[in-house]
């Protein structure tokens, strides 16, 4: 007989087995993991907190634990407490979140960043192959936004395009680099051909305004036959991921409500899709099969993508939606070695 989401929930309330467990990663770079207990938080707050919300405080490695983020945590909870998964179960998945920054040209939060925008780069540099997406201003994230090594300061610059056959690159500006003023329009992707045209409308330059957010994994961490083999594992991880799918599809100032908000742009984080796929995954295994594209570097992460993690996801550009995920390894991002970075391309027309 399954308990009921509200029977359940008490129980664990009423319980501190599950309270305060999580994995928390080394701190490296930018990344200041701080466990940010119940005890940092004032008698009334922690009174008017519900017991089952004050975990999410260590669910997510030191990001301020804001009331959007709190709401999006305990609709997750109790939406998969409704389908009768188990309680303990739901718990460990929730120790899975992770900060992310989401950014939109609409909102009040901080200005962070511009999608388009004027391409300033040094003197040196060779001229990008790719449009300019995204421009993102380092210094102006807070420290703990995403759980990424992410430098300090500087400009972080990601060029795409959003069609079947896109491709695209990661730079990155120091800060007090000379920089210079260059051509935004690839010789390749000119303003007045009507097909490029039509897409550089449909990605507005304007500034981004951060929201700090809360990330779970959208989709199973690496796809079922006929791509992999299948994985061992609890039943319910596929079910949790549909879970936060409906959950996400509700947030009203989530990356798919829009409501006013326009071209998202994710840092950090699980991101969602592509094509199916989980993007980390697909930057270990650009082939779609496990195994054949060489040996997965970096021992930390799981073991289907290595510690292959999701820089960046930007969405629009395309009528009916286009995704371009920036992906690289942990290590190169804390590194900088920004070259080594993938960009995955999804548009279905």
């Amino acid at each position: 007989m399954v308990a009921s989401p509200d029977r359940a929930l008490a129980e664990l309330r009423g319980s501190d087995a599950m309270v305060g467990r999580s994995r928390i990663p080394p701190a490296d770079g930018k990344s200041r993991y701080r466990l940010h207990g119940a005890c940092l938080l004032g008698r009334q707050q922690r009174h008017r907190i519900a017991a089952g919300s004050r975990n999410v405080a260590r669910l997510i490695y030191g990001a301020p634990v804001l009331p959007r983020n709190v709401k999006i945590i305990d609709q997750v909870r109790a939406e998969a407490l409704r389908r009768g998964i188990p309680a303990a179960d739901v718990e460990r998945w929730l120790e899975l979140a992770r900060p992310s920054a989401f950014m939109t040209q609409g909102g009040d939060g901080p200005v962070v960043g511009a999608i388009r925008g004027p391409l300033m780069l040094p003197a040196d540099a060779e001229d990008p192959e790719y449009p300019l997406i995204a421009t993102i201003d380092c210094a102006a994230l807070p420290a703990d936004v995403t759980d990424l090594p992410l430098p300090s300061d500087g400009q972080l610059l990601l060029f795409g395009w959003p069609e079947e056959s896109g491709w695209g690159e990661v730079r990155y500006v120091p800060a007090g680099v000379a920089v210079e003023e260059r051509e935004r329009y690839p010789a390749d992707f000119p303003p007045d051909d009507e097909e490029f045209a039509e897409v550089y409308t449909e990605i507005g330059q304007g500034d981004l305004h951060l929201t700090v957010d809360i990330s779970l994994p959208y989709v199973k961490t690496i796809p079922g036959p006929p791509w992999s083999p299948p994985l061992p594992g609890d039943p319910p991880f596929e079910e949790l991921t549909e879970v936060w799918k409906k959950v996400l599809d509700d947030v009203p100032d989530g990356p798919f409500s829009y409501g006013g908000w326009t071209t998202p742009l994710l840092l950090g984080g699980y991101g969602t899709d592509c094509n199916g796929f989980n993007p980390a995954w697909l930057g270990a295994n650009p082939s779609g099969r496990p195994g054949q594209d060489g040996s997965v570097r970096g021992v930390d992460g799981p073991a289907d993508h290595g510690d292959w993690v999701v820089l960046a996801e930007f969405h629009g550009g395309r009528q009916g939606g286009a995704s371009i995920h920036w992906v690289i390894q942990r290590a190169d991002l804390k590194e900088r070695r920004f070259d080594q970075a993938r960009v995955l391309v999804y548009w279905n027309p």
